[in-house]
């Protein structure tokens, strides 16, 4: 047990919504109970922000708090879905750069499931503010819909370090990279390049890489055979989930959100309406997270006597009604008063892991620029909205420049060439992707060239998403269609 001669820790917490408070509430108790020197300074976010007319979800007094303490423990939050504001998880992980998502996944005792006995015990590390999650959406047409998938070769390089580091603090041997770079070569490519490189900084880890699709397939048939995952977002947010259910769901999966100027944990869960208020909410991944808090205050010893009352609470019993089996029943205060009376205590079958502090990678802050002489214009691509068929399209479009010292190379309809005719059917939308390249081959396309082509397309062809094509450092940085050449 702590001496009491560390100084308390200030650190942020957000009760949440539906069952938040509940489970919040017990993590709290637990951590007093176990001597850790914590102050708490609680703050709002989720539904009631929302419903102030605050489209962000997240109070001032609770941004402020966030900047002061670097360090919080948060309950679930009420999003709004499919209308309404944003996320106000995605919208605390964006403000602060929480560029790192990890999730331990462990076999539990107490926890029947048909994974039972495997061994599992790995962290899934996931990138948290970039590829599809950036949220950068547009109507291109009135039909078509567009989401930009935006990768950084720094993201790449923090969330690669990252999983790195966290193999190191809690002494495992291996990292696998989990990316769709076979059919996303720039964006899913960029992380699967990237962590190539960093890997040589990290001589006693060893590095591995599998195809996202194949990993899901292997995480169901031999869990135990991972250590440590880093993939990107919306992959990781699918994998994650994913092995949580190896282990027992996400009422017993903690979180963390690790960025260089806050460390947010978090149960993975939802807010749980439906049973909120009525003393039912399992607070076992609040209280797991509650751990991962500790450990990274580097109060490892109230962390270990947090964790192993957990374990031995939920190896004995008794256990919430999620997990209760044949066991004996309790409520979240029940629960939460077993782990208290268990402080000092382990579990007969759990392997404790030695931990030690984590570092945090050194990347630089500020923007992340390339030198222009890198970039060669070599095209661009046009996007239209047309009711036009595929070769009606073409024909007009081509005798729209002609004269131009570029041409239309193709026009693809959702990735696949279809002017000129390939000699295959593709079932068109009104949205169309028209390539132009420079007439002689070789040769560099010029901004000019760019906006006489628009001038000529604009009164009978409204463009709505224009990107330029260049080769980097000599190689093609743009990707072909289905069919081109």
């Amino acid at each position: 047990m702590n001496s009491g001669v560390e100084s308390p820790r200030r650190v942020t917490l957000i009760p949440g919504d539906g069952i938040g408070p509940e489970v919040v509430a017990a993590a709290a108790r637990v951590i007093a109970a176990a001597g850790a020197p914590i102050e708490w300074d609680s703050v709002r976010a989720g539904r009631e922000v929302f419903a102030e007319g605050n489209a962000t979800g997240v109070s001032a007094g609770a941004i402020e708090s966030l900047k002061r303490t670097g360090v919080c423990l948060k309950g679930p939050l009420e999003t709004p879905i499919g209308h309404g504001g944003k996320s106000a998880n995605v919208t605390l992980r964006k403000l602060f750069e929480t560029y790192g998502n990890t999730r331990p996944v462990r076999e539990l005792p107490g926890i029947v499931t048909p994974f039972s006995g495997r061994g599992i015990d790995f962290v899934v590390v996931r990138e948290n503010v970039e590829d599809l999650y950036a949220g950068i959406e547009h109507m291109q047409t009135a039909t078509v819909a567009q989401c930009l998938k935006l990768v950084s070769e720094k993201g790449c390089e923090k969330i690669s370090r990252l999983a790195f580091e966290v193999a190191l603090a809690e002494g495992r041997r291996s990292v696998t990279c989990v990316t769709k770079a076979n059919i996303m070569k720039l964006t899913e490519g960029l992380l699967k390049r990237t962590f190539e490189r960093v890997a040589s900084d990290y001589p006693d880890i060893e590095p591995r890489y599998m195809l996202v699709d194949n990993c899901a397939h292997q995480l169901v048939r031999q869990p135990e055979a991972f250590d440590v995952l880093v993939t990107t977002n919306m992959n990781g947010d699918i994998l994650s989930d994913l092995a949580s259910g190896l282990v027992g769901g996400l009422g017993v999966a903690p979180g963390a959100n690790i960025g260089q100027d806050l460390a947010m944990f978090e149960a993975v869960h939802g807010t749980a309406p439906d049973i909120a208020g009525r003393d039912l909410a399992n607070p076992t991944a609040m209280l797991l997270s509650a751990v991962m808090m500790l450990r990274h205050l580097r109060l490892f010893e109230a962390a270990d006597r947090v964790e192993g009352a957990v374990l031995l609470t939920l190896e004995r019993g008794p256990r919430t009604g999620d997990i209760a089996g044949k066991g004996e029943r309790a409520g979240t205060r029940g629960f939460t008063d077993a782990v208290i009376g268990n402080l000092g205590k382990a579990p007969s079958v759990w392997k404790p892991r030695a931990y030690r502090p984590l570092h945090l990678p050194e990347v630089a802050m500020g923007p992340d620029t390339s030198p222009a002489e890198r970039m060669r214009p070599v095209g661009a691509d046009v996007f239209v909205d047309s009711s036009l068929s595929p070769t009606a399209l073409g024909e007009d479009i081509a005798a729209l420049v002609a004269g131009l010292p570029i041409k239309l190379k193709m026009i693809s309809n959702r990735g696949t060439v279809v002017y000129p005719l390939t000699g295959t059917p593709t079932d068109c939308v009104d949205h169309w992707r028209c390539r132009f390249v420079p007439r002689e081959a070789g040769a560099t396309f010029t901004d000019d060239m760019l906006i006489e082509t628009l001038r000529r397309l604009a009164p009978t062809h409204r463009f709505m998403h224009i990107e330029k094509l260049c080769d980097v450092d000599g190689q093609r940085g743009y990707a072909l269609a289905q069919g081109e050449e």
